[in-house]
């Protein structure tokens, strides 16, 4: 990896100083030539794992949060997935939304970024971390669900959630 950087690193340098020699543009070997794809291969894939302790979540209700932190996932010893609850914090909230930021509260995750599998063999995975904020019942704090909504929610028994969310995934 330290040498993936270097070459990235040995590149920008040529490239703002000119060039160095006779094949400035050129790979000089295959190995060369490798070992740059394979440092982009691995910038461009994103690790996709369990949500866990400080994970940051997007919150989609209008209960006056922006962001939570993921304080402990309640099923699970790795983390949460899609349709677990978790205790999380807030950390960006709306000036008169109904929690204020620092509260402690749960959440049902709603979008998870690691892929779950589908009865029918299909996966769905999203392109963000998202959760839905609800009290101790597990009834939601607010009144609306922005965004896609997986419909494995209704195996989880959160049928309010479904009902406010605008799309079913």
């Amino acid at each position: 990896m330290a040498s993936c950087f270097r070459s990235k690193l040995s590149t920008v340098g040529r490239s703002l100083l000119g060039s160095l020699g006779n094949n400035s543009g050129l790979f000089r070997t295959s190995n060369e030539m490798m070992e740059r794809m394979t440092c982009n291969n691995l910038l461009s894939q994103q690790q996709r794992t369990f949500i866990q302790m400080r994970t940051k979540l997007k919150v989609v209700d209008n209960s006056g949060a922006k962001v939570v932190a993921c304080i402990q996932a309640l099923k699970g010893k790795k983390g949460a997935r899609l349709g677990d609850t978790i205790v999380a914090s807030v950390k960006e909230a709306q000036p008169r939304g109904k929690v204020k930021k620092g509260d402690v509260v749960y959440g049902v995750v709603v979008r998870a970024a690691m892929q779950r599998g589908r009865c029918d063999g299909s996966e769905i995975r999203f392109d963000d971390n998202a959760v839905v904020l609800v009290n101790k019942q597990g009834e939601p704090i607010g009144t609306r669900v922005f965004g896609p909504v997986p419909h494995e929610l209704r195996k989880k028994k959160h049928v309010k959630i479904l009902t406010l969310a605008e799309h079913i995934a």
